[in-house]
């Protein structure tokens, strides 16, 4: 299983980006997926998933209206497409997986068992 998060940089408050996970050693359509970002100092918190047997997503009610998660199979890759980005949304973002875990809702709460490298958002003026 290897992930591969891209897309972070700098943006100001207020701004957007889009993340991007790329999956290999694997299939997306079983295992459910995420994205967990870790701010300074604090552990990593899921942010959004999707079941990729019928790409049904989950987000937290923190963040809902604010971050999008999505996969393009074609890429074998899962997005995060986030707006109205603020200094609380810094951390490195971490996408991660679990084979044996289908459901979303499990991921988003008990977190992946394989992590890809992060990627690092910084949002300031």
């Amino acid at each position: 299983v290897q992930l591969q998060a891209s897309g972070g940089g700098y943006v100001q408050p207020g701004g957007s980006l889009k993340l991007a996970c790329e999956a290999s050693g694997f299939t997306l359509n079983r295992p459910a997926i995420g994205w967990f970002p870790q701010p300074p100092g604090k552990e990593r918190e899921a942010v959004s998933c999707l079941s990729t047997n019928n790409d049904i997503t989950y987000t937290p009610d923190f963040v809902k209206g604010r971050f999008t998660i999505s996969i393009d199979r074609s890429k074998s890759t899962v997005y995060l497409q986030m707006a109205n980005l603020t200094p609380e949304d810094t951390a490195v973002y971490f996408c991660g997986t679990n084979l044996g875990q289908a459901s979303r809702y499990a991921l988003c709460r008990r977190k992946p068992t394989d992590w890809g490298e992060g990627t690092q958002v910084t949002v300031s003026s």
